[in-house]
């Protein structure tokens, strides 16, 4: 049986509009949240997908203790708020501690758990508490099958509200691949699937102090995925990439973000499941 992601008013599944997850690694300057914000959701409304801004108040995973690393969570999930108001759109940010999920869930529509955090069972209890939707990273040390446990443990915390997400799997030292047969077993445990195209073409520690990356790639990856029959993809973009506080070897710019989800909406369109559901709508 497959189970539905209901996010505020957006259904993620099999028979809804894919689901674009995207923003800036880390909260930015505010006018750099808004514009990116922005550019995301008419894009997104323009090719008919849907749209959650994403952007953490903390990377409590840098490679560097000098690294960037947000606003912290206060003053993060005031900026969250304002780009809900402002830009009218629902948001999403990864946690790191079981007690920051109250104050999360007050202001996120979508609670992120990290990947290297999705077998921390107080943290998946302590979200699946709060009554919000959540979605869990698969770890890149995990086998797709392995994603049951997490499954299991928010659906005994009591949340049913769950997307997977994809982000590369561990091959050896500074390097990640993605396998689709893998991705298509992670489907098969009947709940919706996101793709992180970003973070799928780290090279992670590659660039010594800092994460690298494989951003040229990014495309290629999101249009594989979608064609696959992903049914969300997580996107991180920013106008200058190079200036990024996070991430910066992988963002994407988001002066092509446009042409990317136009690209995507068509390959989703063309998609088995999607021409059902258009020939049932037509029907209807």
């Amino acid at each position: 049986m497959f189970h539905d992601c209901l996010i505020d008013s957006i259904v993620v599944g099999r028979a809804a509009p894919l689901l674009v997850i995207g923003g800036p690694c880390a909260l930015e300057e505010p006018r750099t949240n808004e514009l990116i914000a922005q550019t995301l959701r008419d894009a997104s409304a323009e090719f008919g997908l849907s749209y959650v801004f994403k952007a953490s108040f903390d990377k409590a995973n840098r490679t560097s203790i000098r690294s960037a690393r947000g606003p912290g969570l206060h003053p993060g999930l005031r900026e969250l708020q304002r780009i809900k108001d402002t830009v009218g759109v629902p948001v999403t940010t990864d946690l790191h501690e079981p007690q920051q999920a109250d104050a999360v869930a007050q202001i996120a529509d979508l609670l992120q758990v990290p990947a290297f955090l999705c077998r921390q069972t107080d943290l998946l209890l302590a979200c699946a508490a709060t009554g919000k939707p959540v979605n869990v990273k698969k770890g890149q040390f995990l086998a797709p099958d392995e994603m049951k446990h997490v499954i299991a443990k928010l659906v005994e915390g009591g949340c049913d509200q769950i997307i997977l997400t994809e982000r590369g799997t561990f091959f050896g030292y500074h390097r990640l691949v993605n396998d689709f047969i893998g991705l298509g077993d992670l489907i098969e445990l009947g709940r919706p699937v996101c793709f992180d195209v970003t973070h799928s073409t780290q090279l992670p520690g590659g660039g010594g102090n800092a994460t690298a990356g494989r951003p040229d790639r990014a495309g290629l990856l999101a249009r594989a995925a979608v064609a696959a029959g992903v049914h969300a993809v997580f996107i991180e973009c920013h106008p200058q990439p190079e200036q990024a506080l996070s991430d910066a070897a992988t963002c994407q710019p988001l002066d092509r973000m446009r042409d990317l989800l136009r690209d995507l909406a068509a390959i989703r369109a063309a998609s088995p499941g999607e021409v059902k559901r258009v020939r049932a709508m037509s029907k209807g």
